[in-house]
């Protein structure tokens, strides 16, 4: 018999075992840890330690993601009583970015919103927005999260609040480089996915693992679903 049919053998008679359980201490097999050989038995409890092991690791990955995103959830329940509690149309956009700073320790955010109504065409978040910064917030049909590869919507970033205005060492300008980014559309809530874009929100780092390309960004989505929301008062009705 060969290998193979040897082992559908067993496959097809898990009794063989049983009916000659004196072979379970006499074969011997080489130990994946050691020189020297070991039982039948003993090679299936090393295996089924390694396996309970692995899944121990596993447990405590997914729970550490558990606390997380408890952690995050709690954040951004914060976050939105704060948005939602802001009366005053003119202070919302600065109250959106100045609570992800705050509340989410992001070192940098910033938004701008375009298309507005005529009370609002001075204010500081209605300022001009280049043509290919729309395009690029139209095309976004998720969140962006990567490296900040020279975004012009990155460059708001430069005068908006955020978390600290200096390193730990004081280094002011080594603060103010953005090396990651998430980018956000904000879109008209009621209009679904295909809605027009009307904004969009930017959060920035100096650490280049902030935010990265491939990153969950359910929050984000949140985040901006909420946003977008809020600032519609902003837009003609």
């Amino acid at each position: 018999m060969n290998p193979r049919e040897v082992a559908d053998y067993l496959l097809d008679n898990p009794e063989f075992f049983v009916e000659h359980a004196e072979m379970l201490g006499t074969i011997r097999l080489s130990n994946p840890h050691g020189k020297a050989a070991v039982s039948l038995q003993e090679r299936q409890m090393e295996m089924l330690r390694d396996k309970n092991k692995q899944l121990e690791r596993r447990l405590a990955e997914l729970l550490r993601y558990g606390h997380e995103n408890d952690s995050i959830s709690t954040k951004f329940n914060r976050w939105t009583v704060r948005v939602m509690a802001q009366p005053d149309p003119y202070v919302l956009p600065a109250n959106i970015s100045k609570g992800l700073c705050e509340v989410f320790d992001v070192p940098h955010a910033a938004l701008r919103v375009w298309d507005v109504d005529e009370t609002y065409k001075q204010a500081d978040f209605a300022r001009q927005v280049g043509e290919e910064v729309r395009i690029f917030a139209t095309s976004l049909d998720a969140p962006y999260c990567g490296a900040n590869t020279g975004f012009a919507a990155a460059q708001w970033l430069s005068a908006s609040n955020s978390a600290s205005a200096t390193t730990s060492d004081g280094n002011g300008d080594e603060a103010r480089k953005i090396e990651s980014v998430a980018l956000i559309a904000l879109r008209d809530q009621q209009g679904g996915p295909d809605a027009p874009v009307f904004g969009l929100l930017v959060m920035g780092s100096p650490d280049p693992r902030r935010f990265y390309d491939g990153m969950a960004t359910d929050f984000l989505t949140q985040i901006g679903a909420l946003a977008s929301a809020a600032l519609s008062r902003l837009l003609p009705h």
